[in-house]
Formats: structure tokens, sequence, C-alpha cells
């Protein structure tokens, strides 16, 4: 017996330690989830065929090449992927510990954003330019730095133990950190964006356990602001206009009304199984603008009809429902608050593009979560899905 064991692999050997790595990784796959992960799949490459149709005959956006906003999609989606593969492999937890730096990155993109090196894309000062036909979009990714500096503020010391809910003083820092990169943004202007953060900020802070007091308190002070900066004209004159067309319609029907007007169109005219891909008279007219960005909806609408319209919303529908699965089942509150955060910016956003093509929303300039045309968006949408695999990934065993 002496024998057999001098022969054995010793505990710490290369090969041992070769195999505990694989039973690792091994688990980590395993643990990942997975309804999130294929559904994303789906909505993006979803994405691909309905940003293809919107754009293969667009001659003046695609340079002549009907293949060239496909290529581009399918590569934001590969990007996007190695981001949160990236993400995963680093940890929520580690970028906890990293809120300052990512804080302080975001801030400097925002701030260039007002500098000479910003660009103003359909009316909003909010891009970057990189060149090569790139550009950057950085309100995108303070949506993730909000949920992840909040988080980190708000879950500090109930995590330690030391308080059963944030008091009020750890609120107010929260709320700092938020209001801060929020207002840079208003300043471009950048509506749709802000919308969204003031959703993502309602949230967390009610995933947080903070006193209600605070969320009606933002509530009214929200409206209050909004009739503020209306009487001071800080929003520009494009943004008024779809604000008039929304609650009048038939204001200007071919002017600030004409987005919305095509988008009812083209959905109306889908029926229950669509004109097919590729045939829809709208989408191929070229009669809704930017269709491959804030009014791709109204691509799955004609094209595919109410099923494939309604695929959309299944898909959206289980990515929310498993993203709070893992907020439930987490052990932190840090994780808690980040998987709420996700959740507000993804149902939010995803409530605000199509309830814009139906009407029902005024139009706001923002995409529709991994199925619109954008690079920024599309790997800011990848990286939050990262945050959940990482939370449901390093959750306990037993949770």
């Amino acid at each position: 017996m002496q024998t057999a064991n001098k022969f054995s692999v010793s505990r710490y050997s290369p090969e041992r330690g070769a195999m505990a790595k694989l039973t690792a990784r091994d688990s980590v796959v395993r643990r990942l989830d997975w309804p999130i992960l294929l559904c994303a799949l789906a909505l993006s490459l979803l994405g691909s065929l309905l940003v293809w149709s919107a754009t293969r005959n667009r001659t003046t956006l695609n340079n002549g090449d009907p293949y060239y906003f496909l290529f581009r999609h399918a590569m934001n989606t590969g990007i996007g992927l190695v981001l949160m593969i990236g993400t995963v492999w680093l940890g929520h937890r580690t970028l906890r510990g990293a809120v300052p730096i990512l804080y302080g990155l975001s801030l400097v993109l925002i701030l260039a954003v007002l500098t000479p090196l910003g660009a103003t894309i359909n009316g909003a000062h909010a891009w970057i330019v990189i060149g090569g036909g790139f550009s950057l979009q950085p309100s995108e990714f303070v949506k993730i730095t909000i949920i992840v500096g909040m988080a980190m503020l708000l879950a500090t010391r109930v995590d330690a133990g030391d308080l059963a809910h944030p008091d009020h003083r750890t609120v107010v820092k929260a709320l700092c950190l938020a209001a801060a990169p929020m207002g840079i943004v208003m300043l471009m202007p950048d509506l749709g964006s802000v919308m969204v953060m003031v959703v993502i900020v309602l949230g967390v802070l009610l995933a947080s356990g903070a006193s209600n007091r605070w969320v009606f308190g933002l509530l009214g002070s929200g409206a209050a602001g909004a009739i503020l900066i209306w009487q001071l004209g800080i929003l520009d004159e494009y943004q008024i206009n779809r604000f008039a067309a929304f609650a009048n319609p038939e204001l200007d029907p071919a002017g600030v009304g004409y987005n919305t007007n095509q988008a009812r169109i083209a959905i109306g005219s889908g029926g229950l199984r669509g004109s097919g891909l590729f045939h829809g008279s709208q989408t191929t007219g070229q009669f809704v603008p930017e269709q491959q960005t804030d009014f791709v909806f109204t691509v799955a609408g004609e094209e595919l009809g109410f099923v494939g319209a309604g695929l959309i919303l299944v898909l959206l529908g289980v990515i929310l429902w498993r993203a709070c699965i893992i907020a439930r089942e987490t052990t932190e509150l840090y994780g808690t608050i980040v998987c709420a955060g996700i959740i507000a910016w993804f149902a939010f956003q995803a409530f605000e593009n199509i309830g814009m093509t139906l009407g029902i929303m005024p139009v706001a300039g923002l995409p529709l979560p991994f199925v619109s045309y954008g690079g920024s968006s599309m790997f800011a949408v990848w990286v939050a899905v990262g945050l959940l695999q990482s939370i449901r990934v390093q959750r306990p065993m037993s949770a």
C-alpha cells in the first residue's frame, strides 16, 4: 500500500491544481443563468436581421454596402459578449472596489462631450466621434456607474452588519453621486438618458430598503424640476416639439409628428404574421427615419407582425424575470441593488422605446436593448448582463 502511495499524485501537484481549475471553470459555466444569456443572444441576433432589413437599401447610410450595418451590429454583439465574459471574470465585487476609478472615468468622458471633441447626432450633443465611422456615447456607461456606485454606498454598512437599512446620510451621499453625472448629461442635452437614470435611481432606492420618504420626495422633486426646466427653456426646440407632437399627433404630421405617424403605419400594417422579412413596404420604401436605431421595433411589427413583435417582448420579459430571481436569491444587499438598478434600466428603456413607436410615449431617442443598432448601447447592456451573471455565479451554493 505504501508502494502505491509512492507513485500517487501529491496533494499540491500541478496535475491536481489543473484539475481544480478545470472544475472551477466548469462550476462557473454550470452556474450561469442560461435563460438570460440565451434570450439576450436571441434578441441581438434578431436585431441583426431587423437592422439589416432597415438599412440594406439605404445607400446614403451604408455607402453602397448592403451588409455594412449587419456586419457592424454582429461585431458590436461579439464585443459585447467579450465584455460580458470579462465582467464575469472580474466579478461584481471587484468592480465594487473599482467604483472610484469608474466614476472618475465616466465624469471625464461625459465632460469631454461638452468640449470640441463632442459631436451632435440626431439633435443631441451626446457623442464623441473616434474616427473611422466609430462614435462613443458615454451616457450609456454612466448608467452602469450610477448603479454600482449607489449600490456600493447604500450597501456597505448594511452588508457589514452595522445597519439594518441605509441611513439618511448614506442616501444623501448616493443621490449626490448620481446627481453629478446626470446634471452633465442634462446639459448636452440628452433628456432620454436622464429619464432612464432617474428611473434607475428610484429602483435602486426601493431595493436598498431606504425610507419611502426619499422615493416620494424624489418623485415630487422630479415633477417640480420638470416644470422648472420647461419654464427656464433648458430644453432644445426639437425636444419641446417632440412633447408637443406626443400630446397632439396631428399637430405637424409632415414635420415633427412624421416619425411617430409613419411608425404606427408600419406596425399597424404588419397584422398577425407580418409581411415577411425584407418585404415591408414602409421599411423598403424608407418611410420611417432612424429605423435601425430608435425605431427598429417598427421593422419587427411590419415584417414579423404581432408574433415577431410579441417574441421580442417575451425575450425581454424572461431577462427581467430571471434578473428578479437573481436579486431575490443573492445574500448581499449590494447584489440585490445592482440587480434592481439593471431591471429598472432595461424595463423602462424597453417600455419607452416601444411606447414611442406606438404613440403612447414621447419620442426620447432611446435604443431598444440588445436589438437597436449602436455600439455604446450594446456594450453597456452586455456589461449589465455580465454583472447579473457574476452575482448569480458568486452567490453561495446554498442560496
